[in-house]
């Protein structure tokens, strides 16, 4: 996901500023965190199933789930960032916080982020989806 990240803001112009290193390897981290997750969850629910559940298994679920890690981990960059502004641990005015803060976080990463793990990311996934449904079977 990281080389769909920089081939998106290097190839499409789509530059972010002096954040793209993090960046970088916050859609790296996504990707990795995604597979590792991803991949016990597509061996118990497609194991001996048709292929086309296979495939389709691969594709929802690495999708989804690799999604998911990297919205994950750019709400815990969000929220660090955020941090120091924030109320005392454990108050109920930093538990709203803690709670607004990720919703932000994540609605700022469907808005801006999920653009940069397209067109690339989705061939990579189109692409390492068939090669492991081939393999599974």
């Amino acid at each position: 996901m990281a080389a769909s990240f920089l081939l998106s803001i290097h190839l499409f112009s789509r530059a972010t500023g002096s954040h793209d290193l993090i960046l970088t390897v916050i859609y790296a981290g996504g990707g990795i965190l995604g597979w590792v997750v991803a991949l016990p969850l597509i061996h118990i629910l497609t194991v001996g199933r048709q292929p086309q559940i296979v495939l389709a298994g691969w594709i929802s679920l690495l999708g989804i789930v690799t999604i998911g890690a990297t919205a994950g981990l750019y709400a815990l960059q969000y929220r660090y960032f955020y941090a120091h502004w924030h109320a005392p641990f454990a108050t109920r005015i930093w538990g709203y916080q803690l709670i607004y803060t990720t919703a932000v976080a994540l609605y700022q990463f469907a808005v801006l982020g999920l653009r940069h793990l397209l067109p690339v990311g989705l061939a990579m996934l189109l692409t390492l989806s068939v090669m492991m449904a081939r393999r599974s079977r």
